[in-house]
């Protein structure tokens, strides 16, 4: 199993934009990968996800905002947030689990996810 790190966690105004990034410690080729965030008092949200052949999929709240991409040559997964909102404040967290192919939808289904970094703060202020 890979271990997962994020970085790129930062304080920014109201429609700036992050590039979040996770650095797998290993061949990330086979994985799924995600992103999810948790806000304080609150349960944590799946964001996005990518396949091992590109697929993506998108929470309804970031559709049109966010971008999940992956970098296989270099073992790392981006996800570039764009017009930020003070929604968007959260602690961000990057997931990974081998892609299985016997079950349809496998990597848009955060329950499957079973390898979690320790996340990066992102604050929006308004």
């Amino acid at each position: 199993q890979v271990q997962v790190t994020e970085s790129g966690g930062d304080s920014v105004q109201a429609g700036g934009s992050l590039r979040l990034s996770c650095a797998a410690s290993g061949y990330m080729n086979p994985y799924c990968m995600s992103w999810s965030r948790q806000a304080p008092g609150k349960e944590r949200e799946g964001v996005a996800t990518i396949s091992i052949g590109d697929l993506t999929s998108y929470a309804d709240s970031v559709k049109g905002r966010f971008t999940i991409s992956r970098d296989n040559a270099k073992n790392t997964l981006y996800l570039q947030l764009n017009n930020l909102k003070p929604e968007d404040t959260a602690m961000y967290y990057c997931a990974a689990v081998r892609q299985s192919f016997l079950i349809s939808n496998f990597c848009s289904d955060f329950k499957n996810y079973n390898n979690w970094g320790q996340g990066t703060q992102v604050t929006v202020s308004s």
